[in-house]
């Protein structure tokens, strides 16, 4: 797991592995249970660093490379996936568009803030007409007096409505010329008037995520809220993707490597025809099979990782650990719970949580069948 790493990030895995087990493991089944997204975790995650992993001290953040970013969101989910996807959407989606578009004076104003587990930003592409389509978008932006006027919703935004979450940065219709919309992205406070939050619950996974709808009615927000420029905001929503992929690709390398040692626990200790699971060649070969496929995943994410330390094209690679990792993740939890046998179907055991977390994996952030999509565009 740790060859060839840098020592730091190899001490920086065990610190995260050594919170997560402590800190995450002991309340995973009751949230779960209970549907709550956790505001104490969420502010014991960010005292640990978590938010603006990646981004320089000035605005708060550690400076650590992507990479070891990765690797945290992998040892979280490894326990949690929940925890995970909160730090991940905050980071890559939340964070990340802000500091990589921003001017100084919004990288100012608003990151320091996102740092500190007080706060927790949202990304707007989703609506109820747009989602693999990016350029489905209905929710307008109207430019008046100096002010965007905001009129619309948005669908499945991770991070927007528990009481630590403090706005957003969504994609709106700011133009429309010869039925071809112009798209930008706007920074929204959720403390402006009109700006309404509904959590969503009664979901199959990520049941302690903060998960919600939103709406705009007149949503006002200064015109130097645009991020980027007027009418980038395709470009910013689809790149910032590119780098989430990578995220979510973690969560499902951290569950895939969780149900693995769950099945390896599992299959010591229970005892059928008078010896162990792992005994029978039907079962060792299930965790050889596990075990390359993970080992495969971790080569091929932490390759893309690389590749964007080092400021070179990603893409391609992000879309193929996004979508590597995430199949993985699900034949992972699917043999792990078959090798429980019909106690992994109990709620009482984390295999069926497990279970049910992988299948957000193929959908969000790009589905399996949009990445090949956009694998096949660059090869």
């Amino acid at each position: 797991m740790n060859e060839l790493l840098d020592p730091r990030i190899i001490a920086f895995r065990e610190k995260i592995r050594a919170f997560s087990e402590k800190v995450i493991e002991p309340y995973a089944l009751e949230q779960d249970e209970k549907e709550e997204f956790s505001v104490e975790l969420a502010r014991r995650m960010g005292k640990e660093g978590l938010f603006g992993i990646t981004l320089p001290q000035k605005y708060g953040g550690k400076g650590l490379d992507y990479l070891s970013y990765i690797i945290a969101i992998e040892e979280i989910a490894r326990i949690d996936s929940s925890p995970a996807a909160t730090i991940a959407a905050h980071n890559s989606l939340g964070i990340g568009p802000i500091f990589t578009y921003g001017t100084e004076e919004q990288r100012l104003n608003w990151l320091p803030g996102l740092c500190t587990g007080e706060q927790i930003w949202a990304f707007g592409l989703t609506e109820s007409n747009a989602g693999s389509d990016a350029k489905g978008v209905e929710t307008t932006a109207k430019l008046a007096n100096g002010h965007w006027i905001i009129n619309g919703s948005k669908l499945f935004i991770t991070n927007s409505s528990s009481p630590l979450a403090s706005g957003i940065t969504l994609q709106a219709i700011t133009d429309l010329k010869n039925g071809e919309k112009e798209l930008s992205a706007i920074l929204v406070d959720r403390k402006t008037s009109g700006y309404h939050t509904e959590p969503i619950k009664g979901k199959l996974m990520w049941r302690a995520v903060d998960n919600g709808k939103l709406n705009f009615e007149n949503c006002t927000v200064p015109e130097g809220n645009l991020l980027g420029k007027r009418g980038d905001g395709m470009k910013i929503m689809l790149a910032t993707l590119d780098a989430g992929r990578l995220s979510i690709a973690a969560i499902g390398l951290g569950l895939a490597q969780g149900a693995f040692e769950m099945a390896i626990n599992y299959a010591k200790k229970r005892k059928q025809f008078g010896k162990t699971l792992a005994e029978f060649q039907a079962i060792s070969f299930k965790l050889a099979e596990m075990s390359t496929k993970i080992e495969l995943a971790r080569n091929t994410l932490y390759h893309a990782c690389r590749l964007k330390d080092a400021g070179l094209p990603f893409a391609k690679q992000a879309a193929i650990s996004k979508l590597y990792c995430s199949e993985i993740a699900k034949e992972v939890a699917d043999e792990s719970l078959q090798i429980h046998g019909a106690y992994g179907l109990l709620r009482e055991n984390h295999i069926e949580r497990f279970y049910r977390d992988q299948r957000l994996l193929q959908i969000g952030e790009g589905t399996s069948e949009i990445l090949k999509m956009v694998i096949s565009r660059h090869v």
